[in-house]
């Protein structure tokens, strides 16, 4: 039997008063909690591995099942094979389009979901997975800082899911006619809240709420990229994309346009699983923390953000 893995926060201020050893909880606790109470964002105490066999398999896996094998590396034993499959068919219902560019150089269509975003691979199966660990009927509220996209994403993949309300949190002044449409567009058990600000400004309206201690009784999660079911499932499009173009063993390069590096997080825990990475390039805007940061060893947070 494989052991379980568990999560603990990357800021490690949790502590067992007894032992001394940092606190470590169930996929479902980090699931639920969204950002550890010290505001460290959870991580898995190890990184599982995908066997050679695994990898000559890919090429025959459809998606989902690809999805099931990879995340269930990480949820089981608390979620089966059999209902992880199922949820992951449930997820993505969707194809995934690879467009050669020439000499090797493809692109990866991660558009093709229900709005057209490629939040909406974690995002649908965020809500597939709270809901199963929801299923007694407790009641969840789900906040989401946007920008735009990942409120859209959030939104659609838990319209209708019973016990779990969301509410979405955007910039008036930052999100396109088409984007406010989208967002406003949801009914249900989701409602999007027009913020008098900027999107880092509805960022620390979200992480406030779940540090304040009267508000827990309401039952507070997260649906943005702090939580770890948001994370985890963005590793499995790289998993797709070697499987459809690389040969066995063939090392890949991924190049990935990044906002909060969730997407390129998914990558690196991919590529520490056992996928062939030779180099991960990550591509930025003008908010160029993280390169500074590797330039010179120093975080210098831009607020607000440009």
């Amino acid at each position: 039997m494989v052991a379980p893995i568990y999560y603990y926060s990357t800021n490690r201020q949790f502590s067992n008063q007894s032992s001394g050893d940092f606190e470590r909880i169930s996929f479902q606790e980090a699931l639920f909690q969204g950002q550890a109470q010290d505001e460290g964002l959870f991580m898995p105490d190890r990184i599982p591995k995908v066997s050679p066999e695994e990898l000559r398999q890919l090429p025959h896996m459809r998606y989902p099942e690809i999805a099931s094998l990879v995340l269930g590396k990480f949820l089981r034993p608390e979620i089966s094979a059999s209902v992880l499959s199922q949820l992951a068919r449930e997820a993505y219902t969707f194809e995934i389009a690879i467009e050669s560019l020439g000499e090797k150089r493809y692109l990866m269509r991660l558009d093709q979901g229900p709005t057209a975003s490629f939040k909406d691979f974690a995002a649908q199966m965020l809500a597939r997975l709270m809901g199963y660990f929801n299923r007694n009927g407790n009641y969840l509220n789900l906040l989401v800082a946007t920008s735009g996209d990942t409120g859209s994403a959030i939104g659609r993949a838990f319209q209708g899911i019973p016990g779990i309300f969301v509410y979405i949190l955007y910039p008036r002044q930052e999100v396109s006619p088409k984007q406010e449409a989208q967002l406003t567009s949801i009914n249900g058990n989701v409602r999007a809240v027009s913020v008098d600000g900027k999107f880092d400004d509805c960022q620390k309206m979200v992480k406030s709420a779940f540090l304040d201690p009267e508000l827990r009784l309401f039952h507070l999660t997260s649906g943005n990229s702090i939580n770890i079911g948001r994370l985890l499932p963005q590793m499995v499009y790289y998993f797709y994309a070697y499987s459809r173009l690389a040969k066995y063993e063939e090392k890949v390069i991924f190049s990935i346009p990044s906002g909060n590096f969730g997407n390129a997080i998914g990558c690196e825990i991919a590529y520490r699983m056992g996928l062939p990475v030779e180099k991960i390039i990550i591509a930025t805007n003008e908010n160029d923390e993280f390169p500074g940061f590797l330039q010179n060893g120093r975080y210098e947070k831009i607020s607000p953000s440009r």
